[in-house]
């Protein structure tokens, strides 16, 4: 541990830094000194100005130092070890440069989709490798060449085993959630994976919360981490007023949208869906219903999610319903409502999307629709954030 003196507190977002050195500040994604192609792949994406994390913890990633980066979700976590991957793989070289270890294989697959996204300009190749998928499809993809290998432990170790997967060139691991990945029962296959990588491999350890007993373990595998670290209990919702709404049956969570429509437009506001299908399904159930929505998703040309990013930006739609993985890009200053159509499977994810509502101390409202087998989830969000959740008034609208 360093000491009490290096601390220092960054006012504007409560960010503690305990570094052995002065963490320096990169406030925009021009001074980072990013390939062109990145830079354009950033700006696609409708990130406008990096995070606080993002600001103090891509630039050192890029220059090969072993980094610690904790902040809540939703602060832009994924991309500031993607952005730092895309700058420093070398793409004419079509072997597995970084690879990123996640607890889930969704989690494993948004981030495929957020480097494939961030480096749409860049010609990247990059395989989501998890279970449950076709061994045969996954071994024709690594065969291929794979710039980025992002993936659950068991698979990929299972492939570098079967040497399907080469880690000579792979010079950076990032550990995503690393606090379950090093706590839960992968820590042997990390292990088993780490082995395998060459001394000098770069490791990024990257969650939005880390105990004490995780960051000891990261002394045997990390040298000298600078780290960016923001404490649990400053992962506050201050300022977004939170409420339930108790929905028997799946289709009623219609008629209370439906319900609730003109408090939705009163500002703006974002729904979210777990699927896609979801998604589109609301969507075409809103329209025929004569309500005006604009809908968005990861499989959507990105042409058309410009498009409909701008046109709520500029509040020529007031209703996105939208998924959790375009939910990182989105910040838009109007947005004062968010409703939860679907409790977030990842209880991560709940502060991430309804700290769409409130960005930077805005204040805000979020609505969850909570079906009798989804209490325990409710509980458990209300239980992890120590925040209270309490049944919707009757005079919402006013409080939007």
């Amino acid at each position: 541990m360093e000491s009490k003196d290096n601390k220092r507190i960054d006012g504007d977002d409560k960010l503690v830094f305990e570094t052995s050195e002065d963490v320096k500040v990169f406030p925009t994604f021009d001074s980072m000194n990013l390939k062109e192609d990145l830079l354009r792949g950033i700006y696609a994406f409708n990130f406008e100005k990096p995070s606080a994390i993002q600001q103090r913890s891509i630039v050192p990633m890029i220059k090969g130092r072993d980094v610690i980066a904790q902040a809540q979700s939703g602060t832009g976590k994924t991309a500031t070890f993607s952005i730092s991957i895309l700058q420093n793989i070398d793409t004419a070289i079509r072997e597995t440069q970084a690879l990123v270890l996640s607890p889930t294989r969704e989690l494993a697959q948004q981030i495929q989709t957020v480097c494939l996204a961030l480096g749409d300009y860049m010609s990247v190749q990059c395989h989501a490798c998890i279970g449950g998928t076709n061994v045969g499809e996954d071994i024709r993809k690594l065969e291929y060449g794979q710039h980025i290998v992002s993936g659950t432990p068991g698979r990929v170790f299972d492939m570098i085993r079967r040497r399907h997967l080469r880690p000579k060139r792979i010079k950076m691991l990032v550990l995503d959630e690393a606090d379950e990945m090093l706590s839960k029962g992968f820590k042997e296959q990390i292990y088993d994976i780490y082995r395998h990588l060459a001394p000098s491999t770069q490791v990024v350890l990257v969650s939005a919360t880390l105990p004490h007993d995780v960051l000891e373990m990261t002394t045997k595998f990390m040298t000298d981490p600078i780290r960016v670290l923001v404490k649990r209990d400053e992962l506050t919702l201050e300022g977004i007023k939170q409420f339930f709404v108790a929905v028997d049956k799946e289709d009623w969570k219609f008629d209370t949208l439906c319900d609730l429509y003109d408090t939705l437009t009163i500002t703006q506001a974002v729904i979210f869906c777990n699927t896609k299908k979801k998604v589109d399904e609301l969507t075409q159930k809103m329209r025929d219903a004569n309500f005006t929505v604009s809908s968005m998703h990861g499989d959507m040309p990105q042409k058309e999610r410009d498009a409909i990013m701008n046109e709520f930006r500029q509040t020529k739609s007031r209703v996105l319903i939208t998924t959790d993985v375009w939910a990182r890009g989105i910040d838009v200053s109007q947005v004062s409502l968010v409703i939860n159509y679907d409790l977030p499977i990842n209880r991560e994810n709940y502060i991430h999307r309804i700290g769409r509502s409130g960005r930077f101390g805005r204040k805000g409202v979020a609505i969850n629709f909570v079906k009798q087998d989804d209490i325990r989830i409710l509980r458990d969000i209300e239980q992890f954030y120590s925040t209270q959740i309490d049944e919707m008034p009757m005079n919402v609208a006013d409080l939007v």
